[in-house]
């Protein structure tokens, strides 16, 4: 496994045995903390695991157990916490805590286990694994590209929009809403896995991707919106590595990684046999669908020779005669997890947010301090560089960095300017992570 071993192989069997559910109150409880740093720690040796492609322990530990429906069931309830319990506590007004840093543990839970399941979806015996879960696992991605596509009409997010005056509360609001678009994108990716499934999975599954969600119209939207590309100052950038990067003019006919997720997930859903036979062709799904041959350039299929194939489906698809949608009586599964969690909790979502801000969201200055040690802990700096997909980026301007924070070592610069510019948002943080070196 490398110099770089995070977990010994009987340490990571004793984490993943170890995973659950928390019911929402317990979000960012000590218990609920020591399971997230598990977490991070399975997911990062993950991500170590398939980049020095030595075996893949984890997948393998999180199928012998049976935890990808855990993962699933977590993945859900940690949305839920952020769209109904989130918004209540930023509106308490009595909450006005000291360090947000807790609080952004439980939003960023969602990230690490979609991170998580898209480094280990790659392999079909996970997706398998799943069970019915899968069904809650299609509608979760569903509802992430919605809202990509709904927010790609309204410009893309700039990470440097803060304001001097915002609160620490409004500055978490503004991360999580950056974090989102980061999870949206994860989210194609696991879809994408699936789809590669797609003559294996049951017929609810495929019922619920091509009736139900009508997943290869939504799919062209993407692609007509590509909400991970954008125009700044006439230059072209694109949403890769976790940032915004500027491409070079010679490069910007090369296929874009998201755009090539669509693009095989749409190969899956219309070509393979399976999906063939339950998708109904409607006016309107051929109206959808034809937008397609606009972007099947010869270009494109030099990159993708695949596409071809796609290509030949749609010109035979536009001299076909459209179906009228199917009314036919099908017994089958929907997915539970969420609307189990909706109705355990609906009408708690004040008394939740007011017990979390007792009891979770206001720590001592020595908790903060021993939570610190901890995070430090987790998340090793030499395990992070390894895994990481390319330099170091500045954390003012993102360029290219080669100097870090000698106090917190947590964050790049490229010079000293940017990094004092950077101090007051930093800060905190840093004195904070400092605090806890010294503890340990």
């Amino acid at each position: 496994m490398g110099d770089l071993e995070l977990l010994l192989p009987g340490e990571a069997d004793v984490l993943v045995r170890g995973l659950r559910s928390f019911p929402l109150r317990e979000m960012g409880s000590e218990g609920w903390n020591q399971q997230h740093e598990n977490l991070e720690k399975l997911n990062m040796q993950a991500i170590l695991d398939a980049t020095v492609s030595q075996g893949e322990p984890i997948q393998e530990l999180l199928v012998t157990h049976g935890k990808i429906p855990t993962l699933v069931e977590e993945l859900i309830a940690v949305e839920m916490w952020k769209q109904k319990v989130f918004p209540v506590l930023c509106r308490l007004e009595d909450f006005k805590p000291q360090n947000t840093f807790p609080i952004y543990m439980v939003v960023h839970h969602e990230a690490s286990i979609i991170n998580l399941l898209e480094t280990v979806f790659f392999h079909k015996e996970v997706c398998e694994s799943a069970e019915d879960t899968i069904l809650d696992l299609v509608d979760y991605c569903h509802r992430k590209l919605t809202l990509l596509v709904a927010r790609s009409g309204h410009g893309s997010l700039h990470e440097d929009e803060g304001s001097e005056d915002s609160t620490p509360m409004q500055e978490l609001q503004k991360q999580a809403e950056l974090m989102e678009f980061e999870i949206a994108l994860k989210a194609l990716s696991v879809l994408r896995y699936i789809t590669d499934c797609v003559d294996s999975l049951s017929l609810s599954t495929l019922s619920r991707m091509l009736s139900t969600h009508n997943l290869p119209c939504l799919l062209v939207e993407l692609l007509e919106h590509s909400p991970w590309s954008r125009r700044e100052g006439g230059k072209l950038q694109q949403f890769e590595g976790g940032c915004w990067q500027t491409v070079a003019p010679s490069k910007q006919q090369k296929l874009n990684k998201l755009d090539g997720q669509v693009w095989i997930t749409l190969y899956n859903l219309l070509l393979s046999p399976g999906a063939q036979a339950r998708y109904c062709l409607t006016s309107f799904a051929k109206g959808q669908l034809l937008k397609l041959r606009a972007f099947l350039t010869d270009t494109l299929l030099d990159q993708l020779p695949n596409l071809a194939d796609l290509q030949g489906f749609l010109t035979h698809l536009a001299l076909a005669e459209t179906q009228p949608p199917k009314k036919d009586l099908v017994l089958e599964q929907i997915p539970e997890i969420r609307e189990r969690l909706e109705q355990e909790n609906r009408g708690k979502w004040q008394a939740i947010a007011k017990h979390q801000l007792r009891h979770v969201f206001s720590p001592s200055e020595q908790d903060l301090r021993l939570q610190a040690r901890r995070w430090a802990e987790t998340y090793r700096l030499d395990v992070l560089e390894a895994v990481a997909p390319e330099r170091p980026r500045c954390a003012y301007c993102s360029a290219e960095a080669s100097k870090r924070c000698s106090q917190c070592q947590n964050e790049w610069y490229c010079c000293r300017q940017c990094q004092v510019k950077h101090w007051e948002k930093h800060g905190k943080a840093c004195v904070l992570a400092a605090q806890g070196d010294r503890a340990k």
